[in-house]
């Protein structure tokens, strides 16, 4: 602490980072003050430093150099998954805080390790599911709390993009990412998904994995990122998964870089309860988040719309954006001692479903817990 302030270390300075931590942290600058930055690629680094970082920031190409530094209290892990692991607990060890990105990691033995090291620590853990702070999100949260939808029994999370493969970073790249779109936006459907149900007990899983269109040159028309390269294109093109739950609940995962499909349903859920159902609708079939309730009233079917908010994602780093709330939620809770919205082990059975869908599609096999 430096000032009453937290004293924040980023590793790794791509995408998301721009995209969301570094403006999320700017945002609550009255917080913490990012006095470190590394990344693989010095230049990368030492931009993050020059647009976001204190006025004696330092740069670093190797985290553990960055961690050495007793001053920082706090890192966020902003790396290709297969790195979330070994960094977080060499974050641990250091005696530092962690924010790591979704997933939380690329194998549920990885996710262990973290979990196993957390628990050392004394330290707090969270990872980077900022749709849970989504206003339409939050209000159906509160709807599954005060018992409104009833008993949840059957689910849907969905994330499906119709053509919407990432052409930068190493999205593609299988042995650093450890997949595609399941574990890239799967991943932010099932939290929701789970968060809503509140219901963290798996029995088995079944799954289903395609390497269809990702391959195919013709396929790359109407992307809306651009043409990728199907020659460097490793991972799957999509997903879906069955997952039951010991109350005999049950969740179909669905998620897609590329598929034939009409509707694009991303960071979304469709809850069926025994009083009424609820759904989000968000993604690229949809000019704003939608919430939706359904139910049997006075005689009648109803569905019930909430009213826009007229958010904008990432306008400005507007200060009511996820990003920036679910940071603030994190430095606070690190502040005053309480626990981080999202828990480490809500995370970790994120990864364990996750990870057993690219199992039972490899074996061919029901994965049972």
């Amino acid at each position: 602490m430096k000032n009453g302030k937290l004293q924040v270390g980023i590793i790794g300075c791509g995408g998301i980072a721009n995209q969301k931590h570094l403006p999320s942290l700017k945002a609550n600058a009255d917080l913490a003050d990012m006095v470190a930055f590394c990344d693989l690629i010095e230049e990368r680094a030492e931009k993050a430093a020059t647009e976001y970082g204190a006025e004696d920031a330092k740069v670093y190409v190797d985290y553990k150099e960055l961690l050495a530094d007793k001053d920082i209290d706090v890192v966020h892990v902003l790396t290709p998954n297969v790195a979330h692991c070994p960094i977080t607990v060499d974050a641990f060890a250091a005696g530092k805080h962690v924010m790591c990105e979704k997933p939380m990691a690329a194998t549920t033995s990885d996710a262990q390790k973290m979990l196993d090291a957390w628990k050392k620590s004394g330290k707090k853990f969270t990872i980077g599911y900022q749709n849970r702070f989504r206003p339409e999100v939050q209000a159906l949260y509160k709807s599954c709390r005060d018992d409104e939808l009833g008993e949840i029994y059957y689910a849907e999370a969905h994330a499906i993009r119709r053509r919407g493969v990432p052409t930068w970073g190493v999205f593609p790249n299988k042995a650093l990412q450890g997949g595609g779109p399941l574990i890239d936006i799967g991943t932010h459907a099932l939290d929701m998904t789970l968060w809503m149900m509140d219901n963290y007990k798996p029995v088995s899983v079944t799954g289903s994995v395609f390497y269809k269109l990702g391959g195919l040159a013709q396929a790359t028309e109407g992307n809306c990122f651009g043409a990728w390269d199907p020659e460097t294109y490793e991972v799957e093109d999509s997903a879906f998964g069955f997952v039951k739950m010991e109350n005999g609940a049950t969740i179909a995962v669905k998620a897609a870089w590329a598929i034939n499909l009409m509707e694009s349903r991303e960071a979304s859920t469709t809850l069926c309860g025994t009083k009424a159902g609820a759904e989000i609708h968000s993604g690229m079939s949809y000019n704003e988040d939608e919430l939706y309730y359904n139910c049997g009233r006075n005689g009648l079917l109803l569905d019930e719309k909430a009213c826009s908010t007229g958010n904008v994602a990432y306008f400005s780093g507007a200060q009511n954006e996820p990003g920036a709330l679910e940071c603030a939620q994190w430095l606070n809770a690190i502040l005053e001692d309480t626990e981080p919205l999202v828990k480490p082990e809500q995370a970790f059975i994120v990864t364990k479903i996750l990870d057993a869908i690219y199992q039972s599609a490899k074996t061919g096999k029901e994965i049972l817990f």
